[in-house]
């Protein structure tokens, strides 16, 4: 079993606590999303968990203490953009407190198993594709010889962040003008030494140079693990999507980053009141079984 850890939630930011407490418990218990009555036991122990991928933005709250995984396998998604606080508001500065995060990862488990994610990229009239190329070409600069892989994707304008995104002057960008930033894109990866991927992108920009991507990726999962999965492609996710299937261990409406593209929260309200069920002991994050 994989376990998504989490494309829901920040955990590694914020609810560390709780999942290294499971991890020593042995086990979790997590809704399924869209039937909330249907709930599932996750076995945690080593011998059940195959590899655990964690998806963040911001690790500070685990990175002191991978000691306590150190019977299982894992690798880190993380997110780092060029977005100012107007974007991406819970977040601390990128120059000051990520990259050194990013590198103090990166130094502390292995570069081929921190993968660089940039995306979503929306574009308006602030975040140009020119700003967007030269705000990845810094990014990739400072992160060279910390990362082997970088992965991106176009905004998909979900329902729930429509007004959000009309609010800040977002909208659908042209094909023309995704290829060629992604050809860009492509060119300042490869004078990086960085693999270029997208992520779940309907478009195919193998002539720009990238590649259709796995963020749950059963071939890196074999080399980290060195053994043969047999997974399938995970039919959960969206058609354009390549992962492994996997449990996902999170709960929507549970992150307080606050970013305007998340498709994870439907409101600050929602959020605040699951973190107020927050136990760091509970069995399930910001909820409790009940009978």
């Amino acid at each position: 079993m994989i376990l998504s850890v989490s494309r829901r939630t920040d955990i590694p930011n914020h609810y560390a606590d709780w999942f290294l407490n499971r991890i020593r418990t042995g086990e979790l218990y997590v809704k399924n999303p869209v039937n909330a009555k249907q709930i599932r036991r996750v076995d945690l122990s080593p011998e059940a968990v195959d590899c655990i991928v964690f998806w963040t933005k911001n690790p500070s709250g685990i990175i002191d203490r991978l000691d306590e995984l150190h019977d299982y396998h894992y690798y880190f998604q993380f997110t780092l953009t060029g977005y100012g606080r107007d974007i991406e508001p819970g977040l601390p500065d990128k120059k000051k407190a990520l990259i050194p995060l990013f590198r103090k990862l990166a130094d502390r488990i292995g570069k081929e198993r921190v993968i660089w994610r940039y995306d979503p990229i929306l574009i308006n009239d602030r975040y140009t594709a020119e700003y967007h190329e030269k705000a990845f070409s810094q990014i990739a600069e400072s992160l060279s010889g910390y990362t082997e892989r970088v992965v991106v994707s176009f905004l998909d304008m979900y329902a729930g962040i429509q007004k959000d995104m009309e609010r800040f002057g977002v909208g659908e960008a042209p094909e023309g003008e995704i290829r060629n930033l992604a050809g860009r894109l492509a060119a300042i990866a490869g004078e990086h030494g960085l693999e270029i991927v997208s992520c779940a992108e309907a478009m195919d920009l193998e002539t720009e140079g990238i590649r259709h991507g796995s963020c749950i990726d059963r071939e890196l999962i074999e080399r980290i693990t060195g053994k043969s999965l047999p997974v399938k492609k995970d039919r959960n996710q969206r058609p354009a999507c390549g992962c492994a299937e996997s449990v996902d261990v999170g709960a929507y409406d549970t992150c307080p980053n606050g970013c305007r593209y998340c498709y994870a929260v439907r409101s600050a309200a929602r959020v605040r009141a699951n973190r107020e069920r927050y136990d760091a002991e509970g069995e399930m994050l910001c909820g409790e079984l009940q009978k």
